[in-house]
């Protein structure tokens, strides 16, 4: 273990202080620099100062721990020793780049400072010793920018819109292009812009630059962006970030020089190729930042072929010495190759199934660490839509395909622009569509169906979080022209107006004016090697929420095991069936209601048949109708005057009905078991429909096993009374059709008090199933529906880690299932049976929330279709994880 009071950790010369494995003190960046010094790969000098350090920073009132200024001036001393020159030098000055760097990547927490340690006089000095003003003067123009952005706040549109206004003056298109004369002039320029927005001279003292830049780190750390990264992330415990400063090499001293970043396998399709960009005569963050449109790392080899050869070495090292994709980044400096950066590389859910398949093919892991290396909901990136074969949409222009899949959705044209649209039309797709992104834009990019950008390559921000994310992307698009402030968007001559659709196809760059449809993907190949892999090793059944027979198909493809929810009230809505289930509510007696309801029985049996034969033998739980009656009655005027119209009543009737039905509280109301006691004849019609049903689909030879749930119970007798009744109407039919179906009667947990007493609601119920999302709201006495105006606040004070309604609440909702399992399953032991026991809430298809039910030996969860492998593969984690803390305390 460390010694606590070492702050700074050096590298470089063959040598380091730390290794791989120190990424919790080190962060990733500063962990992998220290391990590829040690293993021969050529790695500029330079040092680590700890996460423990912005740890202590926050503590101490933004205070650093008084021995760390002390290691830093060593730290520096070994680097110039290393280098050959000094921090501040006149003649020969050492630069340095300054970087962030967290145990977890964080794309763009942070931008790099490059260049540190340039000032007025020191930029004479680095001229004179290259021979080379136009290096040396790009050089300090760039330190200007950078410094003045990230560490002062000055808004890089400044610097950028006078580096235009140059390059316009002189007639060229490229920064490349402006002689060393025009850098000198742009340098003036910037250290004009720096003093306008911050009052001050840009700093010639560097010992002055490097802190106010490892200041800038720290306090980036609870800086908007990346605290709304980590939300969206639902990053958690982490301590800090680190902070690595390393000398500099140089990619823009000419045409031998270059800089590039890199992935050892693709990351979009996972295909086994080396893959990324690059860029002559350019420093690091051109790559990146997309502001100049990079070449295929492919090229390389013709215009470097020894660094070329030297690289594919590299990457067949680290890969080998890591056991997984790499991404690196690498500086040419007159022809001579160093790495500045490896780490794990993200990609896309498709890259990571073939690369832990293909990966085990190739002996580097086993079956066990592939499971655990793809992340469950990555696997969206796999079920992406992708754009229908039948779409007549022509593509008018092409950029660079990204991440994959297929997005079409209104254009905005900002990330604030995306978070207004969201509000304003919560249900509309929405496309982001800038010259580049940044870490500024991030709460726009989740927003956002997809990401399309004028500029940038495979690394920009937008490609490397778009990846990340699961959301198609294309950029480098150089047919775009972005008009922010006239809101318009002009795609090779063709003009679009924010709010217009576009759509743009990730795959393979396509991008098209207008609304395109998308297919479902299918599961096959590696992903099917996966799961099948996934699939020994769980010990939780997944089953589906689903109410059509479509639905169940679809899920039964993605490997459901049976359906854990089917809400019978989504059969109710359309057609003739909502006018009958309108009579039902608007009869005056029971017989009007029976009257109804036995027009809508047929509709119901049929229902359930499509049901029991898409599962073919699996388990089908169906729910009671549970919503109040209210929801089916329109509460406008004019859909008020319809129903009267279509049913030939008065209107007053419909409005008193309404009125009746009207609740403060209706989701604590007439609702679920209580209708079912109320209105006895509601739930004796489904009864009927799921027993006929079954027997109709075994007699023709088709397994069936029906599990009829009574929702929303919180006494015993409330389940008794209803179970009596749903005996004695099965019993009844199976004797008259003379044909054997076993079926199931349990319930619903969604109540508190149901956990509470579930000793003896097992009495009655043959099964449970935690309605976890009811649950987590009679819980915290949250509305599900009304969370939206304080929830985002809870989670930024940090008074909630997540939404509790889209991850469980396992310390307190948690306990309940605890209790409800342990309670219930005590009783029915007693019988000598087993209580089976699933969660069917949309925490079933969450991988912390499927951990969790694992943990606490449930039977099954249950999910949408589409999180059936999602679920699938977390609970294959789950199992290898055994003994293992989960791996998010809530």
């Amino acid at each position: 273990m460390a010694d606590s009071q070492k702050y700074v950790y050096s590298f470089g010369g063959g040598k380091a202080d730390g290794k791989a494995d120190m990424k919790t003190l080190l962060g990733g960046k500063g962990a992998n620099l220290a391990e590829m010094s040690v293993i021969g790969i050529p790695v500029p000098p330079g040092f680590t100062i700890t996460t423990e350090v912005c740890a202590q920073y926050y503590e101490n009132g933004k205070k650093l721990p008084d021995a760390v200024k002390p290691q830093v001036q060593e730290a520096i001393a070994k680097v110039e020793a290393m280098v050959g020159s000094k921090l501040g030098d006149p003649s020969d000055p050492l630069l340095v780049s300054v970087r962030s760097g967290a145990a977890l990547s964080m794309p763009g927490m942070m931008n790099t400072i490059l260049n540190l340690g340039l000032s007025d006089v020191a930029v004479e000095g680095l001229a004179k010793k290259t021979g080379n003003p136009r290096f040396a003067y790009d050089g300090y123009r760039r330190l200007i920018d950078m410094f003045g952005s990230v560490v002062m706040g000055v808004d890089h549109e400044h610097f950028e819109h006078e580096l235009d206004s140059l390059k316009k003056q002189r007639n060229v298109a490229l920064d490349t292009d402006l002689s060393g004369d025009d850098l000198k002039i742009l340098v003036e320029k910037y250290k004009a812009v720096y003093k306008k927005y911050t009052s001050t001279d840009f700093p010639q003292d560097p010992i002055e630059q490097l802190w106010a830049a490892i200041m800038a780190v720290f306090n980036s750390w609870e800086g908007k962006k990346a605290v709304e990264y980590r939300r969206i992330e639902r990053i958690t415990g982490l301590k800090g970030t680190a902070v690595n400063v390393q000398a500099m090499v140089f990619g823009n001293m000419g045409g031998d020089s270059g800089t590039g970043v890199a992935f050892t396998r693709d990351p979009n399709t996972g295909e086994n190729v080396f893959y990324g960009d690059y860029l002559i005569n350019a420093q690091g963050e051109d790559v990146v930042a997309g502001i100049r449109t990079p070449e295929p790392i492919s090229r390389l080899n013709d215009e470097m072929p020894k660094v070329y050869e030297q690289l594919l070495k590299i990457r067949e090292n680290l890969e080998n010495h890591y056991k997984e994709m790499q991404d690196i980044e690498f500086t040419v400096q007159e022809g001579k190759l160093y790495m500045l950066q490896t780490r794990t590389g993200k990609r896309t859910g498709t890259a990571a199934v073939r690369i832990a398949v293909e990966m085990v093919g190739e002996k580097l892991i086993d079956e066990d660490t592939a499971i655990k290396r793809v992340s469950p909901d990555s696997l969206n990136h796999l079920l992406l839509p992708q754009l229908d074969p039948k779409s007549k949409l022509k593509a008018v222009a092409q950029g660079i395909a990204a991440s994959p899949g297929a997005a079409t959705g209104k254009v905005v044209l900002s990330a604030e622009a995306a978070v207004q649209f969201a509000v304003d039309h919560p249900n509309e797709p929405i496309l982001l569509v800038r010259k580049e992104t940044s870490p500024e834009d991030v709460a726009g990019m989740n927003l956002a169906k997809g990401i399309l950008t004028a500029t940038g390559g495979k690394a920009s921000h937008a490609a490397v979080v778009a990846r990340g994310w699961g959301k198609p992307c294309v950029v480098g698009c150089g047919a775009l022209h972005i008009d922010e402030k006239a809101g318009t968007v002009t795609v090779a001559g063709q003009v679009v107006k924010a709010g217009d659709f576009i759509t743009i196809n990730g795959t393979n760059g396509d991008v098209m004016i207008g609304q395109a449809a998308t297919v479902d993907p299918e599961v096959s190949g590696d992903f099917a090697t996966l799961m099948a892999w996934a699939d020994k090793k769980r010990k939780l059944k997944v089953r589906t929420n689903a109410d059509t027979p479509k639905d169940a198909k679809k899920a039964r493809d993605f490997g459901a095991e049976g359906i854990g929810l089917c809400r019978t009230e989504h059969m109710f809505f359309e057609g003739q069936r909502i006018v009958d289930m309108r009579k039902m509510i608007l009869a005056d007696d029971e017989a009007g209601r029976k009257s109804a309801l036995a027009a809508l029985e047929p509709y119901q049996r049929e229902d359930f048949i499509g049901l029991f034969e898409a599962m073919a033998g699996l388990p089908v739980t169906i729910r009671l109708l549970d919503p109040p009656l209210h929801e089916f009655l329109p509460h406008d005027e004019a859909g008020q005057a319809e129903v009267a119209k279509q049913l030939n009543v008065p209107i007053e009737k419909v409005r008193r009905r309404v009125e009746q039905l009207h609740e403060s509280n209706p989701m604590l109301g007439l609702r679920g078991c209580r209708l079912a006691i109320l209105y006895p004849e509601i739930g004796d019609m489904q009864v009927r429909a799921i027993i006929e049903a079954a027997i109709a689909v075994k007699k023709k030879g088709i397994d069936v096993l029906p599990e009829i749930m009574i929702p929303l119970v919180g006494t015993i007798e409330e389940l008794a009374f209803l179970k009596k009744r749903a005996v004695a109407i099965a019993t009844e039919i199976i004797a008259v059709e003379n044909v054997k179906v076993d079926y199931l009667i349990g319930t619903m947990i969604e109540v508190p008090r149901a956990a509470l007493t579930a000793d003896q609601i097992a009495e009655e119920a043959e099964f449970f199933s935690f309605g976890t999302n009811d649950l987590t709201q009679m819980t915290f006495g949250f509305s599900r529906d009304d969370i939206t105006s304080f929830v985002p606040t809870y989670i930024d004070q940090k008074i909630l880690k997540v939404d509790p309604f889209q991850s469980l609440d396992t310390v307190g909702v948690g306990q309940l299932v605890i209790m409800g399992v342990d309670k219930g399953r005590a009783t029915r032991k007693a019988k000598g049976e087993h209580l089976k026991v699933g969660i069917c809430g949309e925490h079933g298809g969450d991988p912390d929330s499927v951990a969790f039910c694992h943990k606490v030996g449930l039977d099954y969860v249950s999910c949408s279709p589409f999180r059936v492998p999602i679920a699938r593969l977390a609970a294959a984690q789950a199992s290898l994880a055994d003994g293992e803390a989960i791996s998010r305390d809530r």
